[in-house]
């Protein structure tokens, strides 16, 4: 058995070594105010990790352990600070840039959010499988992203946005497949199952 002494050493480490490894965003953040635009640099990095951190916070309170809390929640804020500085320094220099390019990379950002988001769901598939029930699935919010996405896929066709059409037929086939796991495999708790 490990000694206590020696994990919290350890945890206190890593915790130290992984704040500083998100404090390297403030460097970059520092160029973009220098600059005074972001240039052709991309959000996606402070945005994934904010993710993470979330995600890793969340386990972290679910297994209760102090060093995961605390150094995710950290990150969590500074990925906050860094998206909002990103955010205005790249509108700032998207008068700067071509519109075109700056809409181009704004729609791949968010089509790739909106699947990210509408795939979701998804990471249960294997439970609901194996137990043969959809118990574990958000059944409103899957139906209403069904309806959602199926309205913004037909807006997308009407103006001809393919960063329009293309997440939200995504989202269509995605939440089809759901709901479709609800014919498949019913709740076995009627009075917790949802009406369809």
């Amino acid at each position: 058995m490990i000694s206590t002494e020696i994990k919290d050493i350890l945890a206190l480490s890593a915790s130290i070594c992984t704040v500083l490894q998100f404090l390297a965003g403030v460097l970059v953040c520092k160029k973009y105010i220098k600059n005074g635009t972001t240039g052709d640099s991309s959000v996606l990095a402070f945005v994934t990790c904010f993710m993470s951190c979330s995600l890793w916070l969340r386990y972290g309170t679910l297994i209760r352990d102090f060093f995961v809390v605390c150094v995710n929640f950290f990150g969590m804020l500074l990925q906050i600070c860094y998206i909002i500085i990103f955010t205005l320094y790249s509108l700032k220099s998207g008068f700067q840039k071509d519109e075109a390019l700056v809409t181009k990379q704004i729609g791949f950002l968010s089509c790739s959010l909106t699947i990210l988001f509408f795939a979701s769901p998804l990471v249960l598939l294997a439970h609901v499988i194996r137990a043969k029930n959809t118990e574990s699935l958000p059944f409103p919010v899957i139906m209403a992203s069904m309806v959602v996405s199926c309205q913004w896929f037909a807006y997308g066709c009407l103006i001809d946005d393919q960063f329009i059409q293309i997440p939200n037929f995504m989202g269509c086939v995605l939440s089809g497949f759901q709901l479709c796991l609800f014919l498949i495999y019913p709740n076995k708790q009627p009075d917790q199952a949802y009406f369809i």
